[in-house]
């Protein structure tokens, strides 16, 4: 089956502006068509790159054309591309990090946070410039495990606006509530508040050049997973779990919230924590605990990367508490474990760059 370019026009000719209720051929809005048998592309041109319509248009052209030419018979998902004359007058430093990527997990206990700390460690390690977000906001740990929890981050002002400066550890610029609060007080916030000093160190803070911000979400699904999507494009997910049923049920769920037609973030993979016990005197001996390659079976079974399996080890344990970060000595065994997971997350982000088009802010709305 072959399209022709004026098939596609008298459809997109259909797709209105929201909010000047003239259709996008008319106002010029596409640009640069290509009609190859099925495969359809075009650039969507705007006044400004975070014109709020963009969204919706790019979407409305999608569905118009699979609901004209069937879904399965054209190829068009991917192939729209967005041009903005001119850029926003936005001074965040969000726009300069390269790649976002979250840390997530179903149930609370099962490490994600040791591992996001050393996953943003290794990356480092590799010459990269990296952050860390500390999302959780109830239970920030990111401080301690850096050993920065006494510190406090320097607020200045610039165009009246006031800007938070990271600090500073193992070579990756980290923010977190931890900062701002007490760390012997609870942490008893509206929901509305909780998501309010996410956009604030997510938008306010002085990132710069960042290759990889990683960030701890809190565990489960809710109010800050929603509002991290609705204010920076993910480039995608992470997922940790332990061996047992029962964690890799929940992330069953928190998979479901990525993977909502609404939100569409791509999973990058799965890290199976505490994957075998191994003591320090026997490094060669592994004993399956929580049971053997839950995991890693989990992924293969329904198409998943598994990203890496880490063992239980005493000292992953300890330098938590010390604020010494395990794959800060990249020499170790769980060094070089943390390394290799850093490999296969660089790589899986390049794979979901190149495959996948830009991430973009998710827009949700109730009904």
């Amino acid at each position: 089956m072959t399209y022709t370019t004026k098939q596609i026009l008298t459809v997109l000719r259909r797709v209105m502006h929201p909010e000047n209720q003239k259709d996008i051929i008319t106002l010029g809005m596409v640009q640069e068509l290509v009609v190859e048998d099925t495969k359809v592309g075009f650039t969507l041109v705007f006044p400004v790159d975070n014109d709020p319509t963009i969204e919706p248009i790019r979407k409305a052209c999608v569905e118009l054309l699979e609901a004209e030419f069937g879904k399965e018979n054209i190829q068009i998902r991917g192939n729209i591309n967005v041009k903005a004359l001119k850029k926003s007058e936005d001074h965040s430093s969000i726009g300069k990090v390269k790649n976002i990527i979250a840390v997530a997990s179903g149930k609370g206990g099962v490490g994600k946070s040791t591992v996001s700390v050393n996953l943003a460690v290794a990356l480092a390690n590799t010459g990269a410039k990296v952050a860390i977000l500390d999302a959780d906001i109830y239970g920030p740990s990111i401080p301690k495990m850096l050993n920065i929890e006494n510190e406090r981050p320097q607020v200045k002002k610039v165009d009246n606006k006031e800007i938070i400066v990271p600090l500073e550890k193992y070579g990756i610029k980290t923010l977190s509530i931890g900062f701002f609060v007490n760390p012997d007080d609870a942490l008893i916030w509206r929901g509305s508040m909780a998501t309010s000093a996410i956009k604030q160190m997510l938008l306010q803070g002085e990132w710069g050049e960042i290759d990889y911000m990683v960030v701890d979400l809190p565990p489960g699904t809710g109010d800050i997973h929603l509002t991290m999507v609705q204010t920076v494009p993910l480039n995608g997910g992470i997922m940790v779990s332990t061996p047992q049923e029962v964690a890799i049920a929940d992330v069953r769920k928190a998979m479901s919230m990525f993977n909502q037609k609404s939100i569409s973030v791509p999973v990058l993979g799965i890290i199976e924590n505490m994957a075998w016990f191994t003591p320090e005197e026997l490094p060669d001996n592994k004993y399956y605990i929580f049971g053997k390659d839950g995991v890693k079976n989990y992924a293969n079974e329904h198409g998943l990367t598994l990203l890496g399996q880490l063992p239980i080890v005493q000292s992953i344990m300890e330098g938590g508490e010390k604020g010494i970060p395990v794959a800060a000595d990249a020499d170790s065994i769980l060094g070089k474990a943390f390394a290799k997971l850093a490999d296969n997350v660089i790589e899986a982000v390049k794979i979901r760059n190149e495959e996948l088009p830009p991430t973009q802010v998710v827009e949700i709305t109730t009904k």
